[in-house]
């Protein structure tokens, strides 16, 4: 019986990573929202955020989980953006340490500000569970519009981000 449950629990577990693995979320085109949230912690996230907001794709801009020490005149050289685009547009966010920390440091910022919707940029792999995690934060009022950074994780990294993924979902289940 044992042997039975535990093959169980691995069979829907290797179900569960294919099914996440080639599912992953696609960028998206074309959609306007209040605003656009950006956990650092990936390549391409930020010129991704910082081209939507010159797209005039939303008015405002959070860039959740930064250093405290990174000043907004060094984030515009390294992602080779206007200054002004961050002195106009957008708010870095410095509370935030970890992906559920992102989702409740970009859900208090959406509160201050009376946004109804936001895009939420992050790489492919990072989605499922960032969107889950901001999801948590918000309740269901707050429309999240999901637009992946491509890129070409490996296995070690769909595994990692799928477990963590697993972990989020049972620590809602229990209320943590």
């Amino acid at each position: 019986m044992i042997k039975r449950v535990a093959a169980a629990v691995i069979l829907l577990w290797a179900l569960g990573f294919a099914l996440f693995a080639v599912t992953l979320a696609q960028p998206l085109e074309g959609r306007t929202t209040d605003a656009v949230v950006v956990p650092t912690g990936g390549a391409g996230r930020i010129p991704r955020g910082i081209d939507l907001l010159q797209r005039k794709q939303a008015k405002r801009m959070l860039i959740t989980g930064v250093a405290r020490d990174v000043r907004p005149i060094e984030l515009a050289i390294a992602n080779d953006a206007p200054p002004a685009v961050f002195a106009c547009c957008i708010d870095l966010g410095r509370s935030a340490v970890d992906t559920r920390s992102n989702g409740l440091e970009t859900a208090h910022w959406i509160e201050r500000r009376g946004f109804r919707s936001v895009r939420l940029v992050t790489t492919d792999w990072h989605m499922a569970r960032a969107h889950y995690e901001l999801r948590s934060a918000l309740g269901p009022d707050i429309e999240i519009v999901d637009d992946a950074v491509r890129s070409s994780p490996g296995l070690g990294v769909l595994l990692r981000e799928y477990n963590k993924y697993l972990l989020a979902r049972a620590a809602g289940l229990i209320g943590l």
